[in-house]
């Protein structure tokens, strides 16, 4: 007589098995990497991207009303000095390039476009784009020397989306200056303030970023804890 074994899978299961990895579309199964009280975390096993299981993405309405509460001004000297932690580690480059105009973008600028004005103040003529608060496409189809995103990169929930567009928008030469804080190992994730924002839900590490540029074609410097340069080669 012949056994028949049935196997059954929750559907949070099959999810899990078919979901293709949200920064670079990687089929391998994530593995479970945390979970607290409001959601489950996963992570690439190729790029090592930890992220917010898709049940667990926040609205779109939820997102703005998180974003309206952000009081960041022009006059604000406190955020000028930590927008420095990125502006300090371009300026280099951008002295190296003042033989020429040097044209740059603010990805993810918010309401208060604060480090467009600072680059503007560096010379480089300056861009702004936000989903929520400079809706121009138009500015997306152009090349720039220098495109910054900061304090944006986690909220992405499909960053394969945005990076791509990145690559596109670096010119060769060109520098994608990052700023997010980075994850570092399991153990201190659990108790990283950082994850606990509802709008937060891609984690990047030093060896995501490595994995990128790698594939991509840059060279990755890492000047800050949480600041990231890759120059395009």
């Amino acid at each position: 007589m012949k056994t028949i074994t049935f196997f059954f899978f929750s559907p949070f299961i099959i999810v899990h098995f078919l979901m293709s990895c949200p920064l670079c579309q990687s089929t391998n199964a994530p593995s479970h990497y945390y979970s607290d009280k409001k959601r489950e975390y996963l992570q690439c096993n190729q790029c090592e991207l930890v992220y917010v299981s898709p049940e667990f993405l926040p609205s779109k309405e939820v997102e703005k009303q998180e974003y309206d509460l952000h009081q960041n001004s022009f006059e604000d000297e406190g955020y000028r000095k930590f927008l420095r932690k990125v502006l300090t580690p371009l300026t280099p480059f951008i002295e190296n390039m003042k033989f020429r105009e040097l044209r740059g973008i603010d990805f993810g600028c918010g309401p208060a476009p604060v480090l467009a004005s600072m680059l503007e103040e560096e010379g480089v003529r300056m861009n702004i784009y936000d989903p929520f608060y400079a809706h121009n496409l138009s500015v997306l189809e152009q090349r720039y020397d220098v495109v910054t995103c900061t304090e944006a990169i986690e909220h992405f929930h499909t960053p394969h989306v945005e990076w791509a567009l990145f690559n596109k928008l670096v010119s060769p030469g060109g520098v994608l200056a990052i700023m997010t804080k980075r994850v570092l190992d399991k153990a201190r994730f659990a108790n990283w303030h950082y994850k606990n924002d509802v709008t937060h839900v891609s984690f990047f590490s030093e060896e995501t970023f490595h994995y990128l540029a790698k594939r991509d074609g840059y060279s990755v410097t890492f000047p800050a804890s949480d600041v990231v340069l890759l120059r395009k080669r």
